[in-house]
């Protein structure tokens, strides 16, 4: 397993173009039936300009990433994001981090992380904190 140091890069995981289809498929699975994230139209009159995808599910892509980071054998302890911007169809959502500390405790390295996701255009559209566990060798 890697020894993980502070300053160190997660990631990145870039995920590809978000799609309208996606959405669609994401609301059924989340239950969020928000027509804003469906339905231009609906957008365009709330003031959004067009569909938006679901923040959960940029938060989903962030969680992605720390999942195969931590793999089978790790822990997730802790995960928090903010939602600073809008993803829209189309967008390119790269997820990263940036290892801020890690303790040795009980033959784990447990592991302090600042993550988030931006697009294409360097806009942030979430961003937060996790902490995992992983086994040290």
């Amino acid at each position: 397993m890697e020894r993980y140091q502070p300053g160190q890069a997660l990631g990145p995981l870039v995920k590809p173009p978000v799609t309208k289809t996606q959405l669609v498929m994401y609301s059924g699975a989340s239950g969020d039936f928000n027509p804003i994230h469906t339905v231009d139209e609906f957008a365009q009159q709330a003031g959004l300009g067009g569909v938006i995808a679901h923040g959960m599910l940029t938060m989903a892509f962030v969680g992605q990433m720390l999942s195969e980071i931590v793999g089978v054998e790790g822990d997730l302890l802790t995960f928090g994001i903010r939602f600073t911007g809008m993803v829209r169809p189309g967008d390119v959502v790269t997820c990263a981090g940036t290892v801020k500390a890690v303790e040795d405790v009980d033959g784990q390295q447990v592991v302090r992380a600042d993550v988030w996701g931006m697009t294409q255009k360097q806009e942030r559209v979430v961003a937060g904190h996790a902490e995992f566990a992983v086994a040290l060798r």
